[in-house]
């Protein structure tokens, strides 16, 4: 075939080695900007602002995930890493979608189920090609996916287990407006059948709608019927499994986490060791709520993945303490109404910072919350010492900005490392 690899980013190019390794297949790479990574010897390319314009003639266009379908203009097909994986997979998969946690979720997924001794493979948005894997994958395998509203746009099959955390409103800078976003992440469920499952926040309006499209066996969670929290330990039904302080990860949303994950592998092991074991054994990923350090009793977190309003929230409920909170950054078209009337249920300031500084400023106030400044243009090395210079002992500094890092910073992962650089350094 003749192939165009539509983006050429890490997952691009695991899509040009997949695609190659066939010696019959015409590789064309292309790309709006000349791409950071080296690109194949004496490979053809169409580079500029116009490349994804360009493609006619070719009989598949694989899309990287942040590439909008919309984008491209082509006469051939439209396709994509995760379609590919979901075409050629011989194992069945667990797919895991939310706002936020899907991550976190995934990874105790994948820890349970390693723990009850089967051979699992975690990729997708957390970081794993999925087709660098997949010649790998047998059907005795478990696939846990992690899965973006990107990767889900224009997915064509749902997994056997789908779990739909919770959902807000996201990515309105790339998506065309809510409706699109939802629509993307109702595809994890869309395709399904009556023997397939699906785990959803019964709690969110978005992931019911997203629900009620599915005919699976729907499980919502949480539930006493199944994973739940009773007497501080995990529950499923009537049967105790073990204490919810074996969880290493810290905040009530890591609980309902927990009960997500506990919901997704039940139907595949009910080994209430090999659960205690995968939950208590997950030390959390990067940049979720990571103690940083302790300096003159104040201790700094770094939340640097917290991209949403209720990431946000959420990590100013997992603490009781007083709390200095870093907030800001480049637009996702998100709405702070609800961030700034949670900062006024807490012993809370707010140092704001980026583009959307002035729209949370806007949200606090009307919440009633004016224990905020506005940092202009300040860099990690300037934000971290204003909240030194404001903390107390006892209290917490707590970078959990709410909003994306482009503009500031290269992504999240260089914001929270610059973060911990400068905590670091204090």
């Amino acid at each position: 075939m003749k192939i165009a690899i539509a983006g050429y980013g890490i997952e691009g190019a695991s899509n040009y080695r997949y695609y190659a390794a066939d010696p019959a297949n015409e590789i064309v790479i292309v790309d709006q900007r000349q791409p950071d990574a080296a690109l194949p010897a004496e490979i053809a390319t169409i580079i500029g602002d116009d490349a994804f314009s360009q493609l006619d003639g070719f009989d598949l266009v694989v899309r990287t995930a942040g590439l909008a379908p919309y984008k491209i203009k082509t006469d051939g097909q439209i396709w994509s890493a995760t379609n590919e994986f979901f075409a050629k997979c011989p194992a069945p998969i667990i797919g895991v979608t939310g706002s936020k946690g899907k991550g976190t979720v995934a990874s105790l997924v994948a820890g349970i189920l390693k723990a009850a001794g089967r051979k699992v493979w975690l990729v997708g948005n957390i970081g794993v090609a999925a087709l660098d894997v997949l010649d790998s994958v047998s059907s005795d395998d478990i696939v846990v996916y992690e899965l973006s509203s990107f990767q889900l746009w224009d997915l064509e099959r749902s997994p056997h287990t789908a779990v739909v955390l919770f959902i807000e409103q996201e990515h309105l800078d790339v998506h065309l407006d809510m409706d699109d976003y939802l629509n993307a992440k109702a595809n994890i469920a869309r395709y399904q059948t009556a023997d397939d499952r699906l785990i959803y926040n019964q709690s969110n309006q978005f992931a019911r709608a997203i629900a009620d499209q599915s005919t699976a066996q729907k499980l919502g969670y949480i539930d006493s019927q199944s994973a739940h929290v009773k007497d501080g330990s995990f529950w499923y039904g009537e049967q105790i499994i073990c204490s919810i302080n074996v969880l290493q990860i810290i905040g009530s949303h890591n609980v309902e986490n927990a009960c997500a994950a506990i919901n997704a592998v039940w139907a595949l092991t009910q080994d209430r060791a090999a659960i205690e074991q995968g939950l208590g054994s997950f030390q959390g990923l990067p940049h979720r709520l990571k103690f940083v350090r302790e300096l003159d009793g104040v201790a700094y977190y770094d939340d640097s993945i917290a991209t949403t309003p209720s990431s946000a929230i959420a990590a100013l409920r997992a603490f009781a303490q007083p709390k200095v909170i870093i907030l800001g950054g480049s637009s996702k078209g998100s709405d702070f109404t609800q961030l700034g009337q949670e900062l006024a249920q807490h012993n809370a300031r707010a140092i704001l910072i980026g583009a959307e500084a002035a729209n949370i400023a806007h949200a606090c106030q009307a919440a009633g919350f004016n224990d905020y400044e506005i940092l202009e243009q300040a860099t990690a090395k300037q934000f971290v010492e204003r909240a030194q210079a404001v903390a107390t002992p006892g209290s917490i500094v707590l970078l959990s900005p709410a909003c994306a890092s482009f503009g500031m910073f290269k992504n999240y992962s260089d914001r929270g490392d610059q973060f911990i650089a400068a905590v670091e350094a204090l």
